[in-house]
C-alpha cells in the first residue's frame, strides 16, 4: 500500500526520492513524510536540499488519500503493480534510482509479457506525410510478425504507431503522461480505448493527474526502458523524441533511426541521431528485428537475386541456352550445343555459376529457375 501512493507524492523520477527510498527503504520514507518523522538525508551531498524536499513532499501527503486513490481505480478498472509483483517489468530496474515507484495500468494485456517481445517506437508531434507512411508500414510490419509498440500515445508519430500496430493484430503499450482517467490528447480518447481492448495503457501518475511538461519528459525514460530497442522515425532538432533516445542510449538499449529527405527539418533529428550518436540506420521492420530480435533467431533474410539473362552478353547468353533446367548435360555437350571450345565453355559456366544463373550438379550442368 505505501509503495502503491508513493507516485502521488513524489514527483515521479525524482532522484532525491529514490535516493531516499534505496538508503531507508519505500515504508519508512512514507512513514516520515506522512508521519512527520524525522529521516536523514541519503548523503551529505543532498543533506542542504533533502530538508526543503521532504517538506514539499510532506505537504503534498497530507492531500493524498491513498485508500480513496485505490476505491477510484477499481472504479476505473485500473490495477496497480509496484516492484515484485507478477506483471512489474523488471528491464524498469535499470533505471535504478529513478524507476517508478508503481505503475498504474487498465487494458487487456500484461504489461510485462507485452514488453518482452517489443519495440519503442516515437517521433515528432508535427509529423509529415512521410513520417506518417513510414510509421505505418514499419509499425504494421512489425505487428504482423508479432512484435508489441511501445509509444507515448500523442498525436504525429505515437498515434500511427498505435493505430498501425491494431490493425496488423498486435497489442501495443501507449505510457501516458497523466492519469488513466484523464483523456490526454482529447482527439485520442478512441484511440485510447482501442489501444485498452487489445493491449495496456499505462502511466506512474495515479488517477486524476493532468498532464504538464515535466511529466512528459519524464515518461520518456519509461518507453525507453521497457523495450530494448527505440526507433526515431522523425524527429525536428527540439523534439521530445530525442530526449527519448536520450534515455536509450543511457542504458544501453538500441537506438534506431529512420533516415527522412535532407530538405525536411522533421528528420534533422534523426539525421543527427544517425551522424553523432551511433544509431542505426533502420528502413523497414526486418531491420529492426534484426537489431532487438533473439541472437540467430531473428536475423535478416538475404533479399532473393532476380536473375535476368537479358543482362548477359552474348556469349553467356548462348552457353545459358544450351543448359537444360530440369536434367544435367556435361561441359562438352554445352560447348558443343553453343558452339564454343571446351575451355570457353567451362570458363563462362564458372562466371555464370558466380552469378547464380547455373548450378552444377553430380552428372554436368543445368540451368537455375529465376525466383
Amino acid at each position: 500500500m505505501a509503495r502503491a501512493c508513493l507516485t502521488a507524492v513524489a514527483s515521479p523520477g525524482d532522484p532525491a526520492m529514490g535516493r531516499a527510498i534505496a538508503t531507508h527503504g519505500a515504508v519508512a520514507v512514507w512513514r516520515a513524510v506522512r508521519e512527520e518523522r524525522p529521516l536523514a538525508a541519503p548523503s551529505e551531498r543532498d543533506a542542504s536540499g533533502f530538508a526543503v524536499r521532504l517538506r514539499r513532499w510532506r505537504a503534498r501527503a497530507q492531500r493524498v488519500d491513498g485508500e480513496a486513490l485505490l476505491a477510484r481505480a477499481d472504479d476505473l478498472g485500473v490495477r496497480v503493480a509496484v516492484p515484485g509483483d507478477p506483471e512489474w517489468p523488471r528491464q524498469l530496474d535499470d533505471l535504478a534510482e529513478a524507476r517508478p515507484y508503481a505503475l498504474w495500468m487498465r487494458g487487456a494485456r500484461d504489461l510485462r509479457h507485452c514488453c518482452l517481445r517489443s519495440v519503442a517506437v516515437v517521433g515528432s508531434r508535427a509529423a509529415s506525410s512521410y513520417g506518417l507512411h513510414a510509421t505505418g508500414e514499419l509499425c504494421y510490419a512489425l505487428a504482423e510478425r508479432g512484435w508489441v509498440t511501445v509509444s507515448g500515445g500523442a498525436y504525429g508519430i505515437d498515434g500511427a504507431a498505435h493505430r498501425a500496430a491494431l490493425t496488423g493484430g498486435a497489442a501495443t503499450v501507449a505510457v501516458l503522461a497523466c492519469g488513466l482517467d484523464v483523456a490526454y490528447p482529447r482527439g485520442h480518447e478512441n484511440l485510447f480505448a482501442d489501444v485498452g481492448s487489445a493491449g495496456v495503457l499505462v502511466t506512474e501518475h495515479p488517477p486524476g493527474t493532468l498532464p504538464s511538461r515535466h511529466a512528459f519528459l519524464v515518461r520518456n525514460r519509461l518507453i525507453a526502458a521497457l523495450t530494448p530497442g527505440t526507433v526515431v522515425v522523425e524527429a525536428g532538432p527540439r523534439s521530445g523524441a530525442l530526449n527519448t533516445a536520450s534515455h536509450a542510449r543511457e542504458l544501453c538499449r538500441t537506438l534506431m533511426a529512420v533516415p527522412g529527405p535532407v530538405t525536411s527539418a522533421l528528420s534533422s533529428g534523426c539525421h543527427r541521431l544517425l551522424r553523432d550518436f551511433q544509431a542505426v540506420c533502420v528502413t523497414e521492420a526486418a531491420d529492426v528485428i534484426e537489431q532487438v530480435g533473439q541472437i540467430g533467431a531473428d536475423l535478416r533474410p538475404q533479399t532473393a537475386t532476380v536473375l535476368d539473362p537479358a543482362e548477359l552478353d552474348e556469349l553467356s547468353r548462348r552457353v545459358l541456352a544450351a543448359l537444360p533446367q530440369r536434367t544435367t548435360v556435361g561441359t562438352a555437350t554445352v560447348a558443343a550445343a553453343a558452339e564454343v571450345d571446351l575451355d570457353t565453355a567451362l570458363r563462362t559456366l564458372g562466371v555464370l555459376a558466380a552469378g547464380g544463373f547455373v548450378e552444377r550438379g553430380e552428372t554436368g550442368w543445368r540451368a537455375r529457375s529465376a525466383p
